[in-house]
C-alpha cells in the first residue's frame, strides 16, 4: 500500500486548484464557507460550470464522456473543490444513477440519459425509502404493473432529498410478490413531470424543506425506462448503494469544516480552553484516520482490488464525524448559534445580532440537520451488522 502521491498526481492537484480558483464564483464560496443557504441556482450553476469543463462526471470513464481519471485523481479533484469552498456535487445523477445506467442500461438509455447528467442540465433524485421501508428496503411496497407498452406505478416514496428540484427520479418498485422480497424489485427511471406524481415537502427541524414525500397515483412509465431485467433491481440497487455509502464519507468536506471549527473556536474565545481544544484534536485525529481509510481504498483500486466491502465503514465514520463537527461548532458559538431566521439572515440583518457574527447563525440548524447522517444511506446500526458479516464472517 503506497499512500504517497506521485509527482504527476501533485501536478494534477496544482492544475485542479488553479482552475477551481479561477472558475468558482467568490459569492458561492462565501456561502459554502459560512454554511449559508444554497439555492437550486447555486447548486446547479456550479454543476453546469463543471459540466462545461467535462468534470461533473469526474468518476466516469472516457467511453461514457468522463475524463477517465484514476480514483486518486478523482479524490484530489474533490479535495481541492471542497477546500476552495465549492458546493458538493449533488450525487443522485453523476455519482449514483449514472453508474447503474452505464453498467446495466442499454445503449439507447445510455445515449438518452448520460449526456444530461454529465452537463448538469438534468437534476435527478432518488426514490428508494418508503414509510416502513428504510433500512429494511426490501420491504418496499410501491408497485409497478405491466400494462401493454408501459408500467402503471402506484405507491409512495419518503425522504426524497431535493425532490422539489428534480427533473427525474430513479425508483425501486415492486413488480413481483413471488419468492424472497428482494427478488421481485425492479429499477425504473421516471419523469417527475408525469401525470399522477404529487410531491409534498417535509419541514425539518432546522426549518428547511430539504426532503419530500412523493406519491404515485396511476403513473404511466414507458417500458423503455426499465433498467436491466425485470425483478433484478435489487442487484442494481446494491451496486448503487456502494457508491452512495462511499460518497457519504465526505472526508474532503470534513477537512474543510475542521478548519472552520478552528476559526469559530478562535473567534469565540474558546480556543484557549484546553479541554475544548482537546476535543478538536481528538476529532482531527479521526478525520486523518478517515482520510487514511479512504486512501487505502484508493490504493486498493490502483492495484486492481475491489474495496467496496468496506463502504459501510466509510459511511459509519464519515457520518459520525460530520455530526461531531457540527456539535463542536455549535458549542463553540454558545447562545449565538441559536438564532436562525433565514429571511433576516439573507437580508443582511442577523449579522448585527449582539456578539454573534453571521457565520454563527446557521450552526444550530446545521447541527439539527446533520442528525440524519447516521440514518440515511442505511442506518449505522444496520451498517455495523453488514460490516461484521462481510469482514468477520
Amino acid at each position: 500500500m503506497d499512500l504517497a502521491f506521485t509527482p504527476e498526481e501533485q501536478a494534477f492537484r496544482a492544475e485542479i486548484r488553479a482552475w477551481v480558483r479561477a472558475h468558482l464564483p467568490p459569492e458561492l464560496a462565501h456561502k459554502v464557507h459560512h454554511a449559508l443557504r444554497l439555492s437550486r441556482d447555486d447548486l446547479q450553476g456550479w454543476a453546469r460550470i463543471l459540466g462545461r469543463k467535462g468534470w461533473l462526471a469526474s468518476g466516469w470513464p472516457k467511453a461514457f464522456g468522463g475524463p477517465g481519471w484514476t480514483a486518486v485523481q478523482k479524490h484530489l479533484f474533490e479535495e481541492e473543490c471542497a477546500l476552495a469552498g465549492a458546493p458538493r456535487v449533488i450525487p443522485f445523477g453523476p455519482v449514483m444513477v449514472a453508474p447503474v445506467i452505464m453498467a446495466y442500461g442499454n445503449a439507447e438509455q445510455q445515449q438518452r440519459f448520460l449526456p444530461g447528467i454529465a452537463s448538469g442540465e438534468v437534476w435527478w433524485c432518488q426514490g428508494y425509502s418508503e414509510p416502513g421501508a428504510g433500512s429494511d428496503l426490501a420491504s418496499l411496497k410501491t408497485r409497478a404493473e405491466h400494462r401493454g407498452d408501459h408500467y402503471l406505478v402506484n405507491g409512495q416514496k419518503a425522504w426524497t432529498t431535493l425532490g422539489q428540484h428534480a427533473d427525474w427520479i430513479f425508483c425501486l418498485v415492486r413488480t413481483s410478490h413471488e419468492g424472497k422480497p428482494q427478488s421481485g424489485i425492479s429499477f425504473l427511471l421516471i419523469d417527475m413531470t408525469s401525470p399522477g406524481i404529487t410531491l409534498r415537502p417535509v419541514r425539518l427541524l432546522d426549518g428547511e424543506y430539504e426532503v419530500n414525500e412523493v406519491f404515485f397515483d396511476d403513473v404511466q412509465v414507458p417500458l423503455g425506462n426499465l433498467i436491466g431485467a425485470e425483478n433484478k433491481g435489487w442487484n442494481y440497487a446494491k451496486h448503487l448503494l456502494s457508491h452512495e455509502r462511499t460518497n457519504i464519507a465526505e472526508v474532503n468536506r470534513a477537512k474543510r469544516e475542521l478548519e472552520r471549527l478552528k476559526r469559530i473556536a478562535q473567534a469565540e474565545g474558546v480556543w484557549n480552553d484546553s479541554r475544548f481544544r482537546d476535543q478538536i484534536a481528538l476529532l482531527e485525529v479521526d478525520v486523518v484516520a478517515l482520510e487514511m481509510l479512504v486512501l487505502r481504498v484508493l490504493s486498493a483500486e490502483k492495484s486492481g482490488k475491489n474495496p467496496l466491502d468496506i463502504a459501510g465503514l466509510l459511511k459509519i465514520r464519515g457520518s459520525e464525524i460530520q455530526q461531531r463537527l457540527a456539535e463542536l461548532m455549535m458549542l463553540a458559538a454558545g447562545p449565538f448559534a441559536l438564532p436562525c431566521i433565514f429571511e433576516a439572515l439573507e437580508a443582511g440583518w442577523q449579522g448585527d445580532f449582539p456578539g454573534g457574527p453571521s457565520a454563527n447563525a446557521p450552526l444550530a440548524g446545521t447541527y439539527f440537520n446533520l442528525r440524519k447522517t447516521t440514518i440515511y444511506g442505511g442506518s449505522n446500526e444496520v451498517q455495523r451488522n453488514i460490516v461484521a458479516q462481510t469482514l468477520l464472517g
